[in-house]
């Protein structure tokens, strides 16, 4: 297995994070709810749930459609944001096959470096007929930053060090699925656009968020003053403010192989 990110660093910047991720839980809203309204696509009940990752947000939807849920977090900090939730990392999640019968991760597994070794876990987790949901961001999610700090430091520097994490392309989300043994695997692609003001908000959310670069060889050193003021004043605007987008791969998969009803 090839490790990408550096989980110790993705703890503790969900650790920081517990304390400032209320501020942007408009965004992981918006993306929670476009993720849980695949839900409306099937005649299907789920008494039970697995929320991973939910940051506070996913929970609360899932218990408001009367489904019975459990939380988990790579953070503890983190988890404690929602009542029974435990600490738990995505990788070695704890729970008994055929626990769940439905399983939601809202922008919760990319930073794995064995996404597919969890994709696997999940589908064990779940009892006959179950569903799994996740969203992943994928190619295109922070084009915009991706761009502007590329072209800034190799200006600057002459090279470019890693500072936005890899995503992996939409076409590969549904062969991720299948090959962890999902039935009817789905991945489809739904966009949130984001308009800044002030160009630094956005570095700020992805903090805010836990969402700050854990790329295991990222650049230790503090990069030049020069760098992100020349990355910002490049971005794109729409009606004098900056734009991000933040594309969502929207997994769907059962653990069945007749078609649900």
């Amino acid at each position: 297995m090839q490790i990408v990110f550096d989980r110790t660093g993705v703890r503790r910047h969900r650790d920081r994070a517990a304390a400032t991720v209320g501020r942007v839980a408009p965004v992981l809203g918006e993306a929670a709810e476009r993720l849980l309204e695949r839900l409306d696509d099937t005649t299907r009940r789920f008494a039970t749930a697995l929320d991973i990752g939910g940051r506070g947000v996913v929970a609360p939807l899932l218990r408001a459609r009367g489904i019975r849920t459990v939380s988990c977090d790579l953070s503890a900090r983190m988890a404690a944001l929602s009542p029974g939730a435990v600490a738990a990392d995505e990788e070695f999640l704890p729970f008994a096959d055929a626990s769940f019968d439905l399983v939601v991760a809202s922008l919760a597994l990319h930073w794995a470096n064995d996404l597919p070794g969890a994709l696997v876990l999940i589908r064990r987790m779940l009892k006959p007929g179950g569903l799994f949901l996740g969203s992943v961001p994928v190619l295109g999610t922070l084009a915009e930053l991706r761009t502007a700090l590329g072209e800034a430091e190799s200006a600057l520097r002459g090279g470019m060090a890693p500072r936005v994490s890899p995503f992996p392309a939409l076409s590969d989300c549904a062969g991720l699925l299948l090959r962890a043994g999902f039935s009817l695997p789905v991945a489809d692609a739904e966009e949130i656009r984001l308009l800044y003001a002030d160009p630094l908000a956005l570095l700020h959310e992805l903090r805010w968020a836990g969402e700050a670069n854990a790329i295991a060889l990222r650049e230790r050193t503090i990069p030049p003053r020069e760098l992100f003021a020349a990355a910002l004043a490049a971005l794109p605007r729409q009606d004098g403010r900056i734009v991000a987008t933040l594309r969502l791969g929207i997994l769907t998969g059962w653990n069945e192989a007749r078609p649900p009803s």
